[in-house]
């Protein structure tokens, strides 16, 4: 037992002494962009493989339910932080209680977020509202983590900036039409921006807070998204039992018996971990903003690429 406690205080140590090293390191530095691109093409490429999957399986085998999609993406993110933390390569506490009441709010936010999200896939609404205002994600959570007084807030200029690119793109967007937009789109579609760029900026609050403790009772990144995903696990799996697309029809309406059923299934769901990952992790090691940057930023490119 003290051989266990001695090893997770080694591993926490171990990554808190790599994060400062490398924060600190000038040699390093120049490798900060570098990294950061490759972070950025990483989830592009993630993104745009993610939807032609889900564009293929969710109408081939009939498949549009959101919340059950949702549901195995959170269970399939807890089995490889477990898988992870087994294997020594990341550093799990137990689920807190006092940890999952502080991240109560971004986990049903993000929770929501992701069932619209989902439901606009199912929707085929690829081409739709949601992509058209998702520029809008960095200037939102810039005001967001303003009225929170984050210590990542941007400055004045960078708002600025964000407000500019985001609102351009918005509009070049928008001036050349929408096709295919239903009602529900457009009450959806702003409460899911909304809603996820409130989970980017209280998660980012709860990690800036768990930083100020001592060390041997913070909270590590990881913990808190771990936290999360336990607490989604159970909004999403209530949601479920709820929603008239219940487990037993999910499961009796779909093809498992289909190898491809379950290659394309296991594609969206893996790719999902990657892409939660790297923004959830943006949100609370870099600042909230980043998060909402890298979540946006094939919208934020593709109107000034169209144009050359």
């Amino acid at each position: 037992m003290t051989h266990f406690k001695c090893s997770g205080s080694w591993r926490r140590g171990w990554c808190a002494s790599a994060s400062k090293s490398l924060s600190s390191n000038h040699a390093l530095k120049p490798l900060v962009p570098t990294l950061c691109l490759a972070v950025v093409v990483i989830y592009g490429l993630a993104d745009k493989l993610r939807n032609f999957v889900a564009g293929v399986f969710i109408p081939q085998y009939h498949f549009p339910y959101a919340v059950a999609l949702c549901f195995a993406q959170v269970l399939v993110s807890l089995f490889v932080l477990n898988l992870l933390h087994v294997l020594d390569l990341v550093p799990l506490k137990h689920y807190s209680r006092s940890l999952g009441e502080k991240v109560l709010v971004p986990s049903i936010c993000n929770s929501i977020h992701a069932v619209l999200a989902m439901w606009a896939k199912a929707n085929s609404s690829n081409a739709g509202l949601f992509p058209l205002i998702l520029p809008l994600l960095p200037m939102l959570t810039v005001g967001f983590s303003s009225s929170q007084k984050l210590a990542s807030t941007p400055s004045l200029h960078i708002s600025v900036l964000i407000s500019i690119l985001g609102g351009t793109c918005f509009v070049i967007t928008a001036s050349r039409g929408l096709s295919g937009v239903g009602p529900l789109e457009y009450m959806y579609a702003p409460l899911a921006l909304i809603l996820h760029s409130l989970s980017l900026t209280w998660l980012a609050k709860v990690s800036e807070a768990e930083r100020r403790h001592r060390p041997d009772v913070q909270a590590s990144v990881f913990d808190i998204y771990y936290t999360q995903l336990v607490n989604q696990s159970c909004v999403l799996g209530l949601l479920w039992l709820l929603h008239p697309d219940s487990p037993r029809q999910v499961l009796s309406h779909s093809s498992w018996q289909s190898l491809l059923f379950h290659g394309y299934l296991f594609a969206i769901l893996l790719l999902g971990v990657v892409m939660n990952l790297l923004v959830g992790m943006s949100a609370m090691c870099v600042s909230p903003l980043a998060a909402a940057l890298l979540h946006s930023a094939r919208q934020l490119v593709r109107p000034f690429l169209q144009l050359l």
